[in-house]
């Protein structure tokens, strides 16, 4: 099952995209043998800042047709890492070829866009930028691959 981090906003070279690469990398590695990956990130921008509708319209076009749509939304169910490891596992083994993973922008996720999601993950009850949900969503997509993997990564 392929992974899209379908993401508003453009991430410059920095730490944070230093990081997410070397996750999503690690995710390759870890999950090709796991039937899981590759992972990439599709970034769009709303250059008119037109608002929510807009962004969701682009990022509507970023999704593969078919994929399993989970939203990460404050709103969204709070799981432990092993349970979204539960989680991709199950979406995988129902036959979905795609994940696309959306990550909002500024003003979140239009509810248009949330009520089409299959279904929605919350990082916390505390808003984050979204660089830094890029980068723990990519860590967390890793760690699912070695708990899958059984792997000694993850620590209880």
């Amino acid at each position: 099952m392929r992974l899209h981090i379908c993401a508003a906003g453009r991430l410059r070279s920095g730490p944070e995209k230093s990081l997410i690469d070397d996750y999503l990398a690690r995710f390759d590695r870890t999950g090709r043998a796991l039937g899981l990956g590759p992972a990439r990130v599709v970034e769009i921008e709303d250059k008119k800042n037109a608002g929510m509708a807009a962004e969701a319209a682009l990022l509507r076009k970023a999704l593969p047709r078919g994929a399993v749509i989970c939203t990460l939304d404050e709103r969204g169910k709070l799981l432990s890492s092993p349970d979204f490891a539960d989680k991709l596992a199950g979406w995988r083994d129902s036959g979905r070829q795609d994940l696309a993973l959306i990550i909002g922008g500024a003003d979140g996720i239009d509810p248009s866009l949330r009520a089409e999601a299959d279904f929605s993950i919350s990082l916390g009850k505390m808003v984050w930028p979204h660089m830094l949900v890029r980068v723990m969503l990519a860590e967390q997509v890793y760690r699912a691959a070695t708990i899958l993997a059984g792997s000694p990564y993850h620590r209880v």
